[in-house]
């Protein structure tokens, strides 16, 4: 029992979906646990591998008929759902299936998650786009390894990507062209939110759910609300929750907590920096001195989604995008002129300040 009395750190945000290989953007959070024995009596964490890196789990038992057996199967079953369904990895998933032209029947879950995209999509003006497989596969951020397309690979790929060659029933809207899609963006905050909604269903109400992404609502052990940290995202920081930049302080209520950055996966030619996140409208990787962005927003799907968009559009645009939504908080690191500086949403709670 003496292991719950020092300081826990559980790994959040490593933008690895269904595989160690890729990621669509990757960035570092990390919880703060504290509490005495009796109050760690209650909770339970589950844990295990999930898309391409571990999950865990951990909520308060307190109330719950259901054994531990039965809801780490529970579980264990929505990520096995997951994969079947939305990773590009696994080729005989749902999403593989389309890409290949063979889905003649989507499941719901699949239909949720296409249905959800195009509201995204539209959203942001089609900086978040999931009918951008190839973009990422060319510049070797998806399901293949290719790296440094020439203009021409990029235009001519560019021609056959987009949510808006697709209707909201997934049939192209020109005879013969059919984009391929990739969820890498929006899937872990969407598999969070699911293993949340399914805590919900058995009467939890303090619970902290990390599948690369997290979903918190309630209490820790200590009897107060969640902490997350925020990596500092400096080129090639692998090392989670070894050099925080700053610590959110939630206030009880349910919410979802994303990272996105481009400090873990790039590469380097000639010199130039070329970071996993593409923007679909150009082709290219985004040039910009956002280094990350922090989202706390009603759930892991959105707040996933803002992160992403986020780290497309740059700080400028960010910052007032974030100031726009209301039920919407932000924290943006950036390089300003090679000092790295913070940004934080008037509501954005950091402990400490």
């Amino acid at each position: 029992m003496a292991i719950f009395l020092s300081q826990m750190i559980i790994i959040a945000k490593m933008k690895r979906l269904f595989s160690g290989i890729s990621f669509l953007s990757v960035c570092v959070a990390a919880c703060i646990s504290l509490g005495s024995c009796s109050k760690q009596e209650q909770y339970i964490q589950l844990t295990g591998y999930a898309q391409g890196g571990t999950y865990s789990v951990k909520f308060n038992k307190k109330g719950v008929k259901v054994s531990q057996e039965k809801i780490q199967l529970a579980v264990d079953s929505i990520l096995t759902l997951i994969d079947t369904t939305l990773s590009g990895y696994n080729k005989g998933s749902q999403l593989s299936r389309f890409n290949a032209g063979l889905l003649t029947s989507p499941n719901e879950m699949f239909k949720d998650i296409y249905a959800l995209s195009r509201k995204f999509y539209e959203e942001t003006g089609g900086a978040l786009d999931v009918a951008s497989a190839p973009l990422f596969d060319i510049w070797g951020f998806g399901f293949t390894s290719d790296q440094m397309p020439s203009k021409a690979t990029v235009d001519s790929v560019l021609a056959v990507c987009g949510m808006d060659n697709m209707t909201p029933e997934m049939t192209p809207t020109v005879p013969g062209m059919r984009p391929k899609l990739n969820f890498n963006a929006i899937a872990q905050g969407y598999t969070s939110d699911k293993i949340a909604d399914y805590l919900h269903s058995l009467g939890v109400k303090d619970m902290l759910v990390d599948i690369g992404e997290i979903y918190c609502e309630g209490y820790n052990p200590r009897g107060v609300p969640w902490s997350i940290g925020i990596d500092r995202p400096f080129d090639g920081n692998m090392s989670p929750g070894a050099d925080l930049d700053g610590i959110w302080q939630g206030d009880g209520s349910g919410c979802g907590v994303v990272t996105s950055g481009n400090y873990r996966k790039y590469y380097e030619r000639d010199g130039k920096k070329y970071s996993h996140t593409i923007d679909p409208r150009t082709g290219y990787p985004v040039q910009h001195n956002l280094l990350s962005a922090t989202i706390v927003a009603k759930d892991a799907v959105t707040a996933d989604a803002y992160a992403t968009y986020c780290m497309v559009i740059g700080l400028d645009a960010a910052r007032e995008f974030i100031n726009s939504k209301k039920d919407v908080e932000g924290y943006l690191i950036y390089d300003d002129s090679g000092n790295m500086t913070e940004w934080a949403s008037s509501g954005f709670k950091l402990a400490g300040k």
